[in-house]
């Protein structure tokens, strides 16, 4: 039997993305990470993609109110190790505690600029002109 050559993850790597995500947003929400700038911001876990050997978990995050998120982000990756201590209690059932990696998650960004595109006085001038067509 041949391997699937897809670059899609696994539903293995989807479900174990979804709990470590979960559990990185429960170690985040109560506070477990002594660090100002992690305390004191809103941070989204919006996603966690992981590795083929579910060895490495990347979460994508986004510090809410932030215009500078690279700061949050450094913070984060000095406390990933504590991080994935934290983590063992919600996450039993792993052979291997994955090592957690932070980014920046740019698609809130891509969404906006969509947004301002779709709502943009050219478009709506094209919608409204489809709309006269069809009368």
């Amino acid at each position: 039997m041949t391997k699937a050559t897809s670059s899609a993850p696994s539903q293995r790597m989807l479900r174990v993305g979804e709990q470590v995500r979960a559990a990185i947003t429960q170690v985040l929400q109560r506070g477990e990470v002594r660090d100002d700038l992690i305390e004191r911001t809103v941070i989204s876990v919006s996603e966690v993609r992981m590795s083929p050997d579910l060895k490495i978990a990347t979460a994508y995050v986004t510090p809410l109110g932030l215009p500078d998120h690279a700061a949050v982000i450094d913070a984060l990756n000095r406390h990933a190790k504590f991080i994935r201590g934290r983590l063992g209690g919600q996450l039993r059932q792993m052979k291997y505690m994955p090592e957690v990696r932070f980014r920046d998650d740019t698609s809130f960004d891509n969404y906006k600029k969509i947004d301002d595109l779709l709502r943009s006085p050219e478009v709506q001038r094209d919608l409204d002109g489809d709309d006269e067509d069809k009368n």
